[in-house]
């Protein structure tokens, strides 16, 4: 029976290691001259940022919709003037963008997580939180769900923000423009921080951010430009179709609402649908919807 128990439990650790994509095989380190890694059989990555230079990757692949996973721990002590962005984005002046952002602080402090979403070019949509935990002890998973009809952001896979598509109503919402995953880590100290009152402490350098466990359940889109989607990156299953998987047409239910609305209610300090001052014709279309 021990024997049992133990050749059951090295299966499933074996497939807890399949189950998170290579970064080798998914990623390509894109900048930083050395400062980004990729480690331990293509399990772990890590960016780097000192005072010449941050560093970044971003996919092999471009995603028309999917569930992104990824596993982030930040850059721990005094991070303020860092950034550390995640994100899907498609190219050109008229792109779509999916946000998570985290601003770092100094020691003690909290980080925000800023997110935003860009539609044909147009941003202005964000919405920042503070974390009900030290995002620089350990691990946590950074969702985005994208389908045609919602982006929802998760934090281990807790809800947080749902931006819905409400192109009936006249809004713009991305669904057209297939999106590579980045991630950099990079100095902002111009506004990064306390509106960029506290600079980059570069005694603290070099910073670093570590990333494992990325996953994506997406469409992926080919040299053809068709979306395959699947039960994993590359699987050749036409979008739309129920193989695509439960998040194409995934929505929040209620007690997920509820989940979220408890994030928003005790963790969100800034939302631009409640920043009137910024916006002379009046704040977007969406916030009253």
């Amino acid at each position: 029976m021990a024997r049992m128990a133990v050749s059951v439990l090295a299966i499933l650790l074996a497939w807890c290691a399949l189950a998170a994509a290579s970064f080798d095989k998914e990623f390509d380190i894109t900048w930083g001259d050395g400062r980004g890694k990729i480690l331990n059989n293509g399990q772990l990555l890590t960016l780097a940022l000192d005072k010449v230079s941050g560093s970044g990757f971003q996919s092999k692949h471009e995603y028309l919709f999917g569930k992104i996973d990824m596993q982030l721990k930040l850059v721990p002590g005094n991070s303020a003037g860092t950034v550390t962005a995640y994100y899907l984005s498609s190219q050109g002046p008229t792109h779509d963008e999916i946000d998570f952002e985290f601003l770092g602080n100094v020691t003690g402090e909290p980080y925000t997580l800023h997110t935003n979403v860009f539609t044909q070019g147009q941003g202005q949509r964000e919405q920042q939180f503070r974390l009900w935990f030290d995002p620089t002890n350990d691990f946590h998973t950074y969702s985005i769900l994208w389908n045609p009809k919602h982006i929802i952001f998760m934090v281990d896979d807790m809800p947080i923000r749902d931006f819905k598509n409400l192109e009936g109503k006249g809004i713009a919402f991305p669904k057209n423009q297939p999106m590579r995953l980045y991630s950099s880590l990079w100095n902002a100290d111009d506004w990064a921080t306390q509106g960029g009152r506290v600079k980059t402490d570069w005694s603290h350098a070099p910073f670093s951010a570590s990333y494992r466990g990325f996953k994506a359940d997406a469409c992926v889109v080919t040299a053809g430009g068709r979306p395959h989607c699947g039960a994993s990156v590359g699987t050749d299953v036409a979008p739309g179709t129920g193989a695509a998987g439960e998040w194409y047409n995934q929505e929040l239910d209620l007690t997920r609402q509820q989940r979220m609305r408890w994030v928003q209610s005790n963790y969100m300090i800034y939302n631009y649908c409640t920043d009137p001052k910024r916006f002379a014709q009046g704040v977007p279309a969406e916030c009253s919807m």
